[in-house]
C-alpha cells in the first residue's frame, strides 16, 4: 500500500502539472470552441446528416468534458476543485449534460428543453479570460455584483407585480374597444399584465398603452384624465429611478475592476523592475542611488507606487532620446513635451483659469530630406512659420471653409454651375494644404529618424487625405471623388491644441482612454448575445411563418382566397389573395437571431417581436394567439441582462474614465479631492454684502419688500397667476374670456406694482 501511495502521489504530481499547464488550458478553449460552433451551426432546413454530425458532436465533447471534470478533481483534490467558481460552474455544466443525455434516451424530455439547457455550455468560453487580465477583472466584478443585481432585482420585481395588481384593478376588461382592434398589452390577466407594465418600463409604445387607458374611461375628460397618474408615478419611478440603480452598479463595478487592473499592473512592473535591477550588479552605489532617485521622482509624478514604474534599462535608453514632436494619438495624455510654466500670482489658481503660452515643438536634430540641416536657415524659417500662432489659425481656417465647399456640393448634378465653382475652391485648398504639408516636413523630416513628421498616426492621415485630394484632382469619375470626404476628419486637428481647455482636454481624453478598455466590454456583451441567440435559435428556428388569412395554419392551407372585412364591417367586403410570407426579424440561424435580439436591445419595437414569438405555434406553422405566453420570459431575461445591466456598463464605464481622467490632472498634488475643495472654496469665499438705505423713507418701502411675508404674498399671488393661465382650454365660454382677461391685467399691476417698489427699495443700480 506504501507503493501504491507513492506512485499515487507521483502521478497526481504529474496530473496537476498537465492540468495548470497553458498546453491543457488551450486544449480545453479548443473543445469549447468546437462545442460553440457545433451549437451554432444548427439553422432551419439544415440537412438530415448535419443534424446526425451535431448529435454525435455533442456526445463526444460530452465524454471530453467528463474526462476534463474527473482528471481535475483527481489532481486537484474535490476540495481545491470546487473552491474555483469556474470549476464549480463546470461541473454544473457537465452533470447537466450528462442528466440531458440519460433523459434524451429514456424519451421523458421533449428535445426542445434539452437544446435549451445545451446553450448552458457556451457560458464556458468565459474562460479565455484567464490570460486576459483586464477581461478577467471585468468578468469577476461582474460576477461579485450579482449579489447586487439580486437585490434590485427583487425589487424589481416587487415593484411590477405591484403595478401589475394595480392595473388588473383599473383596466382589467376595458381595453375592448368598438374599432375590432385586437390590443396586445392589456391587463385582462396576471401574465399579460406583467408583460404590459414591463413593456411601460423599457419606455417603449408605453404611451399607446396610456392613451388606451385614458379612452377605457371616458377619453380626456375629468375621469379619464386621472389615468395618467398611474402611468406617470410607474413611468417616473421604474424608469427614471429604479433602472438607474443598474447604472449605479455598473459604475461600482467597473471602478472595482479598474483598480484591481491597476493593481496587477502595478504589481507586474514591479516584478519586471526587480529582475533587470539584479541584471546590473557591475553598477556602483553612487549610480544606484541617483538612478533610484530619478526612478522616484517619475513615479511620483505619475501617482503610482516607486518601485512600480519603470525599468532601468528603459530609463537608461530614454535619457537621451530626441522627443518627438508629434505624440501619438493613441495616447493624448503622455505628453512628451515640457510642462509650461505657470505665471506667477498672489494666490494659487486653478490650471484652467490660467492663459498658458505654449511652446514650439522643438526640431529634430537629424537633416531633412538628407538637404536642409537643423541649422538651416530655410528649415528654421520653416519651423517659425508652422509653430506660428496665426499660421495655425490659418489652416483652421481654411479645413471649415473647405468643410463647408464639401457640404455644399450637389451630389445629384456632378457638372453643375455651383459644382464648377467648388471645384476651382477645391484647387485652391488641396494647394494650401499641401504647402502645410511640405513645410512640416521640410521643419521636422519625413520619417527616417525620430520626431519626424511620418512618425505619427494623425500626421499620415493628414498626409493621406491631401494625397487623396491631390489624386482625386485629376479624375472626373463621381466614384473617386468620393472619397475627398476624408478631407473632413482633417477637422479634428484642433483636438491637438485641446489642452488650453481643462473640460475639453478631460473629454478628448475620455474617449480616447475609452476606446481601448471598451473592447472588453464590447467582448462579454457580444459573447452574452451569441449565447441568447443560440438560445433563440432552439427555441424559435421556422416558427416565425404566417399566412395572411389568420385562419390558416400551414403553407399548403394558405392558397387560393380568402374574404376579408374591411374594418370589422359586414357591408364592405373585399377578396384578397393568401400570401405564405416570413417574418422581418427571425430566429433561423444565429446571425438572424443576433439581429433580432440587438434591436431588441435598442427596445425599437420589441413588443411586436415578443408578441410574434408568443403566438408561436411549430416549425413550418402560422401562429396561435397567446400560444405560449411564458416564452415571454427569454426576451424579459435579455432585457434585464443585457439592455438594461450590459448597456449600463458603456455609460459606466465613460463616468469612470471621465472621473479618472479629472483626478489625474491633480497626480502632482500632496491633498485628496476634499481637502482640494476646501482650498478652493477657502480661495474663492467672499463675504456677503447687503444694501440697506440710509433715507428713513426709502427704508420703510426696504424693509417691507425685504420681508418675508411681502415674499410670501409675491410667491401666491405667482402661483394664482399660475392657476388662472392653465384653466384656459380650446373652445371656452366668452364669460371665460372676459374673466382671464381681468384677472390677467390684475396680475400684471400687481406685479408692476412690486417691480416699482423694489426699485424705490434698491434703487436702479
Amino acid at each position: 500500500s506504501r507503493q501504491w501511495r507513492r506512485w499515487n502521489r507521483i502521478f497526481r504530481r504529474k496530473c496537476r502539472d498537465v492540468v495548470k499547464s497553458k498546453f491543457f488550458y488551450w486544449l480545453v478553449i479548443l473543445l469549447v470552441a468546437l462545442n460553440t460552433f457545433s451549437i451554432a451551426s444548427e439553422h432551419h432546413f439544415q440537412p438530415e446528416w448535419l443534424t446526425v454530425v451535431q448529435d454525435n458532436a455533442n456526445r463526444v465533447l460530452l465524454a471530453l468534458f467528463v474526462a476534463e471534470m474527473l482528471l481535475k478533481m483527481y489532481a486537484l483534490g474535490l476540495r481545491q476543485y470546487f473552491m474555483s467558481l469556474f470549476n464549480r460552474f463546470d461541473c454544473f455544466v457537465v452533470c447537466a449534460g450528462i442528466l440531458e443525455t440519460i433523459l434524451v434516451e429514456l424519451g421523458t424530455l421533449s428535445p426542445l428543453g434539452i437544446s435549451v439547457l445545451r446553450c448552458i455550455r457556451l457560458l464556458r468560453i468565459f474562460k479565455i479570460t484567464r490570460y486576459w487580465t483586464s477581461l478577467s477583472n471585468l468578468v469577476a466584478s461582474l460576477l461579485n455584483s450579482v449579489r447586487s443585481i439580486a437585490s434590485l432585482l427583487l425589487l424589481l420585481f416587487l415593484f411590477i407585480i405591484v403595478f401589475a395588481l394595480l392595473g388588473m384593478q383599473l383596466f382589467g376588461g376595458k381595453y375592448d374597444f368598438e374599432d375590432m382592434e385586437v390590443r396586445r398589452s392589456t391587463f385582462d390577466n396576471f401574465p399579460q399584465a406583467l408583460i404590459s407594465v414591463f413593456q411601460i418600463l423599457t419606455g417603449e409604445d408605453w404611451n399607446s398603452i396610456m392613451y388606451n387607458g385614458i379612452m377605457a374611461y371616458g377619453g380626456p375628460s375629468f375621469p379619464g384624465m386621472l389615468v395618467c397618474i398611474y402611468f406617470i408615478i410607474l413611468f417616473v419611478c421604474g424608469n427614471y429611478i429604479l433602472l438607474n440603480v443598474f447604472l449605479a452598479i455598473a459604475v461600482d463595478n467597473l471602478a472595482e475592476a479598474e483598480s484591481l487592473t491597476s493593481a496587477q499592473k502595478a504589481k507586474a512592473e514591479e516584478r519586471k523592475r526587480r529582475k533587470m535591477s539584479r541584471g546590473y550588479p557591475e553598477k556602483s552605489e553612487d549610480e544606484k542611488q541617483m538612478l533610484a532617485k530619478k526612478l522616484e521622482q517619475k513615479a511620483k509624478g505619475e501617482g503610482i507606487p516607486t518601485t512600480a514604474k519603470l525599468k532601468v534599462d528603459e530609463f537608461e535608453s530614454n535619457v537621451n532620446e530626441i522627443k518627438d514632436p508629434y505624440p501619438s494619438a493613441d495616447f493624448p495624455g503622455d505628453d512628451e513635451e515640457d510642462e509650461p510654466e505657470i505665471p506667477l500670482s498672489p494666490r494659487p489658481r486653478p490650471l484652467a483659469e490660467l492663459q498658458l503660452k505654449e511652446k514650439a515643438v522643438p526640431m529634430p536634430e537629424a537633416s531633412s530630406f538628407f538637404i536642409f540641416s537643423p541649422t538651416n536657415k530655410f528649415r528654421m524659417l520653416c519651423h517659425r512659420i508652422v509653430n506660428a500662432t496665426w499660421f495655425t489659425n490659418f489652416i483652421l481656417l481654411f479645413i471649415l471653409l473647405s468643410s463647408i465647399s464639401l457640404a455644399a456640393e450637389d451630389p445629384i448634378r456632378a457638372e453643375s454651375f455651383r459644382n464648377q465653382i467648388l471645384r476651382y475652391f477645391d484647387i485652391g485648398f488641396t494647394s494650401v494644404f499641401t504647402v502645410e504639408i511640405v513645410l512640416k516636413m521640410t521643419a521636422y523630416g519625413a520619417f527616417l529618424h525620430k520626431g519626424s513628421f511620418c512618425r505619427n498616426s494623425f500626421n499620415i492621415l493628414d498626409l493621406l487625405v491631401v494625397a487623396v485630394s491631390l489624386i482625386s484632382m485629376g479624375f472626373e469619375s463621381s466614384t473617386i471623388s468620393v472619397v475627398k470626404i476624408l478631407r473632413v476628419l482633417r477637422v479634428l486637428r484642433p483636438l491637438r491644441a485641446i489642452n488650453r481647455a481643462k473640460g475639453l482636454k478631460h473629454v478628448v481624453q475620455c474617449v480616447f482612454v475609452a476606446i481601448k478598455t471598451i473592447g472588453n466590454i464590447v467582448v462579454v456583451t457580444t459573447l452574452l448575445q451569441f449565447m441568447f441567440a443560440c438560445i433563440g435559435v432552439q427555441l424559435f428556428k421556422g416558427k416565425f411563418y404566417s399566412c395572411s388569412d389568420p385562419s390558416k395554419l400551414t403553407e399548403k392551407e394558405c392558397r387560393g382566397y380568402f374574404i376579408n372585412y374591411v374594418d370589422g364591417d359586414p357591408t364592405q367586403i373585399e377578396l384578397k389573395k393568401r400570401i405564405w410570407f416570413h417574418n422581418d426579424f427571425h430566429f433561423n440561424n444565429v446571425f438572424s437571431a443576433m439581429m433580432s435580439l440587438f434591436t431588441v436591445s435598442t427596445f425599437e419595437g420589441w413588443p411586436e417581436l415578443l408578441y410574434r414569438a408568443i403566438d408561436t405555434n411549430d416549425e413550418n406553422k402560422g401562429p396561435i394567439y397567446n400560444y405560449r405566453v411564458e416564452i415571454a420570459m427569454f426576451f424579459i431575461i435579455y432585457i434585464i441582462l443585457i439592455a438594461f445591466f450590459m448597456m449600463n456598463i458603456f455609460v459606466g464605464f465613460v463616468i469612470v474614465t471621465f472621473q479618472e481622467q479629472g483626478e489625474s490632472e491633480y497626480k502632482n498634488c500632496e491633498l485628496d479631492k476634499n481637502q482640494r475643495q476646501c482650498v478652493q472654496y477657502a480661495l474663492k469665499a467672499r463675504p456677503l454684502r447687503r444694501y440697506i438705505p440710509k433715507n428713513p423713507y426709502q427704508y420703510q418701502i426696504w424693509y417691507v419688500v425685504t420681508s418675508s411675508y411681502f415674499e410670501y404674498l409675491m410667491f401666491f399671488l405667482i402661483l394664482l397667476n399660475t392657476i388662472c393661465l392653465g384653466m384656459q382650454h380650446y373652445n371656452q365660454s366668452a364669460e371665460m374670456n372676459h374673466i382671464s382677461d381681468i384677472l390677467n391685467v390684475a396680475f400684471t399691476v400687481l406685479f408692476t406694482l412690486e417691480m416699482f417698489l423694489k426699485l424705490l427699495a434698491f434703487k436702479a443700480k
